[in-house]
């Protein structure tokens, strides 16, 4: 594990966030994806964004590689520091050496990311032949091993396998040994279990976590599932409306949610220690516009305990234990 340390020798956190502005130009006007956004990631650690779609969580991926398309996207303003270099003043040619190498992305739909021109074997083994200048049986090789510790069966035959020939689970598999090619410092994982059913979601999940466990790398894991998050991360940042609206360890925000769209996002989920006759209560109404966002709370329109101050002052994060810490003008628990 790499620890990178201040002048004062003090550990930093290998990923930094501040005050992160993304916006995209539209015919409607400015729309606000990541509207200051803030988060660190430490070596090791797995750190969740949940958030419905449309919430700014994988725009925020996308930032910390700098892959978002201009136009019409553009960083607007904010720092991304990655073992303490800001990643916004690198160059392009400086940020590919770090996209595929020390930043690892797994994308949420496999059969998109994979070229299905191309054999399974010779697409893990380019990020080694980019970063690492092997070649030939070298790279074979250590694609053969990948394969095998992604626990796909048969490794040396299935290097010369298309995507197409892969299930949906084994291809998320395959997405997993690509970043881990070049054993990365930090893996991004947008919504990795996305389309695959129950039990191969759980699998992927649980080789995701075990791997990066056992290689002491960071895992950044995008999702719209709180269940996952209570049994995979270590902390979580809840986002909605282009806003981190709570942030805290997974057990906080599973056991003690204060903010009303949390509890919501978590009353929309089957839960183990809730009466399996308690109905599901999905979240009213529809996220907002974007490029039109209300003066105050943005989550007040859908939200039954909003008071007149949501509609007219946007609140901010403000800490109740710990590193726990919600943006909501109202103790929704008092009001109960």
């Amino acid at each position: 594990m790499i620890t990178t340390m201040d002048d004062n020798g003090t550990a930093t956190p290998l990923l930094e966030v501040k005050d992160l502005k993304t916006y995209f130009r539209s015919d409607a006007g400015i729309v606000k994806a990541v509207d200051g956004v803030s988060f660190t990631v430490n070596s090791g650690e797995t750190v969740a964004i949940v958030g419905e779609s449309g919430s700014g969580k994988s725009v925020t991926a996308l930032s910390v590689l700098r892959l978002i398309p201009n136009p019409p996207g553009e960083i607007v303003s904010g720092e991304i520091r990655f073992a303490g270099d800001n990643l916004l003043e690198l160059s392009e040619p400086e940020a590919r050496k770090i996209r595929g190498d020390r930043i690892a992305m797994i994308f949420q739909e496999p059969m998109t990311s994979l070229n299905p021109s191309l054999t399974i074997g010779r697409q893990v083994g380019e990020p080694i032949e980019v970063h690492r200048k092997s070649l030939g049986k070298v790279v074979r090789e250590k694609c053969i091993d990948l394969l095998r510790k992604v626990r796909i069966p048969d490794p040396e035959r299935r290097t010369s396998s298309f995507p197409y020939e892969f299930s949906g689970g084994m291809r998320q598999r395959a997405m997993i040994a690509m970043g881990l090619a070049c054993e990365p410092q930090l893996i991004i994982a947008d919504e990795p279990t996305t389309a695959l059913d129950v039990t191969v979601q759980a699998q992927v999940l649980d080789l995701l976590k075990q791997l990066t466990r056992e290689s002491q790398t960071a895992l950044v894991l995008i999702t719209h599932d709180l269940g996952v998050v209570a049994r995979y991360a270590d902390r979580v940042h809840v986002m909605y409306a282009g806003k981190i609206v709570e942030t805290g360890t997974a057990r906080e925000i599973y056991n003690d949610p204060r903010h009303p769209y949390t509890v919501g996002l978590m009353n929309s989920v089957p839960r183990l220690n809730v009466d399996v006759k308690t109905p599901l209560e999905p979240i009213q109404g529809q996220p907002p516009d974007l490029s039109d966002l209300p003066a105050g709370c943005a989550f007040e329109p859908r939200c039954k305990y909003a008071v007149e101050q949501c509609r007219a002052e946007r609140p901010k994060l403000s800490v109740t234990s710990g590193k726990h810490a919600f943006a909501c003008w109202v103790n929704f628990k008092d009001v109960n």
